[in-house]
């Protein structure tokens, strides 16, 4: 039976110096109620992600925002989902309003997706230290260039935050920790999390940590001096 030691934990520790956020599918065809495949639960965190967000902007920090656009005829969708999305008007259709980053989290408000640039792999710029960048399956490294990305920025530690726990940012984690990346975990950022799902995450040497928690450790001085 294995038996995870105290020096493992230790070791899996995330490393604040060198770490970046990374936001999945916080879109409004997803994070908004009235979306056409609306999240339960996601709205109400919104505005704790933003918060997230914001530490991370002011500590200098990189970002990556992964979202997901599927063809309106749904050849580019997960194979369980491809008929869904042809049978629909159109779900983070490339262009559509539903498929942009969501308000809260954008650096200015006038952030609108790339939808060329980004299905053909490259990372689209919104602001300083800040970018968009798509997926095409559910984990945001398969047959993506996030790892070089990150490597490049000098990253060798994550904190996740979106929409949904069991799917995207679940396989997202996983992914991140098969590749050797630190991870974080914001428990009260991601929506649709669940007990058994964050002490699995524990038990792979994901940290699991409030929002609180994150912004404190991210930047302490600039949350001290906050009014």
């Amino acid at each position: 039976m294995y038996t995870q030691t105290t020096d493992s934990v230790v070791d899996t520790e995330p490393n604040v110096e060198s770490c970046a956020l990374i936001t999945i599918d916080v879109q409004t065809d997803f994070s908004r109620a009235g979306g056409a495949t609306y999240v339960e639960g996601t709205e109400p965190l919104l505005p704790t992600m933003a918060k997230i967000a914001t530490a991370f902007r002011r500590a200098g920090k990189p970002i990556v925002h992964v979202v997901r656009l599927y063809e309106r005829d749904g050849s580019n969708a997960e194979l369980c989902r491809r008929n869904i999305v042809a049978d629909s008007s159109g779900i983070a259709a490339p262009g559509s309003e539903g498929s942009q980053l969501d308000v809260a989290l954008r650096p200015s408000p006038d952030v609108e997706l790339d939808p060329e640039w980004l299905l053909g792999g490259e990372f689209q710029k919104i602001a300083h230290n800040e970018w968009l960048m798509f997926k095409p399956r559910w984990g945001a490294f398969y047959e993506t260039n996030l790892r070089a990305h990150l490597h490049q920025l000098g990253v060798d530690s994550l904190v996740f935050i979106g929409a949904n726990f069991p799917n995207c940012p679940r396989t997202s984690i996983y992914e991140a920790t098969e590749r050797d990346f630190r991870v974080a975990m914001a428990s009260d950022g991601i929506s649709r999390t669940y007990d058994r799902g964050l002490e699995e995450c524990r038990g792979i040497g994901v940290r699991v940590m409030s929002s609180d928690e994150i912004c404190r450790w991210v930047e302490p001085r600039l949350v001290a001096e906050s009014p």
